[in-house]
């Protein structure tokens, strides 16, 4: 590799760690902790930060506490006085609905002066798997792999994940009333909507049933009937802004995709290179953000516009990828495939794209890197990139390059990571 080439990845993986080190929750938790109350603290939560959250609050909190959080295998953190349960992501399954029940039954007969101190990051939705009466694991199951395969937006994941629910949407927080509630959120959407993070479970819902049937129609979801009938009942409806059982609760952003990308344009800065944050709350499909950035190097390449070179143009949010091939893959590296493609060798252009979790889709991989001659050496391998494309097959392909980041699971996740570095090779 050129040293063009290697300086280029070295300060896009210093980008990217910046990010990281940024949300972390030893960095960004303390300062949100709550006064102690002069009842009981009882710390629950779920997600992939979650355990790390739990260890941030176990190493600040003054008094005694007790509690569980709910994590996906190989995100934990070595807490002493909190439980941390593994369960499935992101397809439920019955060790989450176990969990969920332990944390109803913890937080049901508390008194006003205790305090519920919850922690939930990104993953909480299918960690905290518990079916609203009538409906069956099987059924959020069937429907989950589904709406993951969809192209459907996380706003529109977490509507129906709501409502299938008999702890999200709220409902956590109507089972600890009359306890002070007080929620810390690494938020992993974007537009950092609390009430969408792990699906809101002690926030007012502002989405309704029909809201959920309009999703499952709207991607073809097919439902059984236990289903269909709960989504006709006006009484499955979740807690709405201004119910009583939210009177005494408490929400915290303490860190968010605009945090990380602050972080990595201040890197950026340090090298001389001039940042330009397109957006933290990208969304649409992985590929056709991919054409809409490599418009926009194009337009720098040409013009020096919007913004003059060398720059670092950095986004978050959360792109998805409709599944329709059979490969491997995840939609931080299909987006790079698809830039890769769009790009065709352009010479002057680096790019990284990360899940801030370190586990992009259901590889073990974060992400990726591509290089100015990224296509050319796809070719020396015999790999048609836009067909392991059609076939969304990004992970082997990248994986075949030896181009794949991988970091382990970084216990946070404020989602998506991009930077684009582009600087003349010369």
């Amino acid at each position: 590799m050129r040293d063009h080439d290697v300086a280029s990845a070295k300060l896009l993986q210093r980008a990217f760690v910046a990010a990281i080190a940024a949300v972390d929750p030893q960095h960004c938790l303390p300062a949100f902790l709550p006064a102690p109350p002069s009842g009981r603290t009882i710390v629950i939560g779920a997600g992939k930060a979650a355990a790390a959250m739990a260890l941030a609050v176990e190493e600040n909190w003054p008094g005694p506490l007790s509690g569980l959080v709910v994590i996906p295998p190989g995100h934990g953190a070595p807490t002493t006085r909190i439980k941390v349960v593994e369960a499935s992501h992101p397809v439920p399954d019955a060790a989450g609905v176990a969990a969920a029940k332990q944390i109803i039954a913890s937080i049901s007969n508390l008194q006003p002066n205790d305090l519920v101190l919850c922690l939930i990051s990104g993953g909480g939705s299918a960690l905290l798997a518990l079916p609203a009466p009538g409906i069956r694991l099987e059924d959020k199951q069937t429907i989950g792999r589904a709406l993951l395969k969809s192209g459907a937006t996380i706003q529109e994941f977490n509507c129906v994940r709501k409502h299938l629910s008999a702890i999200k949407g709220g409902r956590l927080a109507m089972a600890a009333a009359p306890a002070k509630v007080v929620t810390l959120l690494i938020s992993d959407v974007p537009g950092d909507d609390p009430s969408v993070i792990a699906s809101g479970p002690t926030v007012p819902d502002p989405t309704t049933i029909a809201d959920t049937r309009a999703v499952l129609e709207k991607y073809r979801v097919d439902v059984s009937p236990e289903v269909k009938a709960f989504l006709l009942d006006p009484k499955a409806e979740t807690p709405k802004p201004g119910d009583a059982c939210f009177e005494k609760t408490e929400v915290h952003l303490i860190a968010t995709a605009q945090d990380a990308l602050a972080a990595a344009a201040a890197v950026a800065r340090e090298h001389g290179v001039t940042p330009f944050i397109l957006d933290s709350a990208l969304q649409g499909e992985a590929r056709a953000v991919a054409l809409s950035q490599a418009a926009i190097v194009k337009q720098i390449s040409e013009c020096g516009q919007p913004v003059g070179s060398p720059c670092l143009l950095l986004s978050g949010g959360e792109t998805s990828v409709t599944v329709r091939g059979s490969g491997r893959g995840g939609r931080n590296t299909e987006f790079l495939l698809a830039l890769a493609i769009a790009l065709d060798g352009n010479s002057d252009v680096h790019a990284i794209a990360c899940d801030t979790d370190g586990i992009d889709g259901t590889q073990g991989n974060a992400g990726a890197l591509i290089t100015p001659d990224t296509l050319a050496r796809a070719r020396a391998l015999g790999l048609n990139a836009t067909a392991e494309l059609d076939a969304n097959n990004s992970f082997t392909f990248f994986e075949a390059l030896a181009d794949l980041v991988i970091t382990g699971p970084t216990r946070t996740n404020v989602s998506d990571f991009r930077a684009l570095l582009h600087r003349p090779n010369r």
